[in-house]
Order: C-alpha cells, then structure tokens, then sequence
C-alpha cells in the first residue's frame, strides 16, 4: 500500500512540475541576404512578474545556442502571443534547428519544436 501511495504521489509531483511550462506553438521563418528571420507563438499561463514566458531561442541539434530573443515583461492578457528575431546566422551545413521557450519558474522547457532546414513546412513551423 505504501508503494502505491508513493507512486502516486511521484506521478502527481511529475505532472505538476510539468504543468504551466510554456509551450511553442508555431514557428514562421524566412531567410534573406544569409540570415535568418523567426516569429515565433508562444502560449503560456503568465501570471505576472513572478511567472511568465521571459525567452525563446534558437539551438541546433548539439545544442549551440544560434540565437535568444528575451521576454521582459509578462503576457498575462495576450495569449497565445508572437514575437520576432532577426538576423540569426545559421550555418550552412545545419539541417536541423530547435525552437525553445523559457519561463521563470520552469526554466528551459522539454517541449520544443523541430525544424528541418530542407523541407518548407512541418509540425508546428513554416518556412516562407
């Protein structure tokens, strides 16, 4: 009995510490002139100053971190919202990317969206 207590309450600290991360909903991205331009959709349960989505970045699959666009102040009442990065130097030979999102009290989230430099359009982004 006490190990089924003790998985359960694993399994409720597990989805709790999950919940509330924010998530990246969608990507739109354009190259021009060698660089890289993103918008990015994020939704996130921003509560105020304490808790709210304060970062995305751009990372390739070794995770060098090829861009960072900060939040400075929270979304409560703008969800889901986009922001924008420009000029983002990505390497010619990088075939994959990841955008990733950050909040406050989670840090860097483990949802993140995969971006295949070959192919235009995919799950959750597009490239114009």
């Amino acid at each position: 009995m006490k190990t089924l207590i003790g998985l359960l309450a694993l399994i409720v600290s597990i989805n709790f510490a999950n919940a509330g991360e924010v998530d990246v909903q969608f990507v739109e991205l354009h190259k021009s002139g060698g660089v890289w331009y993103f918008s990015v959709t994020l939704k996130h349960d921003d509560s105020g100053w304490r808790h709210y989505a304060n970062a995305w970045r751009i990372v390739d699959s070794s995770g060098k971190i090829l861009g960072t666009r900060k939040l400075l102040h929270p979304h409560v009442n703008e969800q889901p919202f986009t922001r924008t990065l420009g000029e983002v130097k990505i390497p010619k030979n990088t075939k994959i990317i990841f955008v990733e999102a950050s909040d406050l009290l989670h840090g860097w989230s483990k949802r993140r969206v995969q971006i295949d430099l070959s192919i235009k359009k995919g799950r959750s982004y597009k490239i114009k």
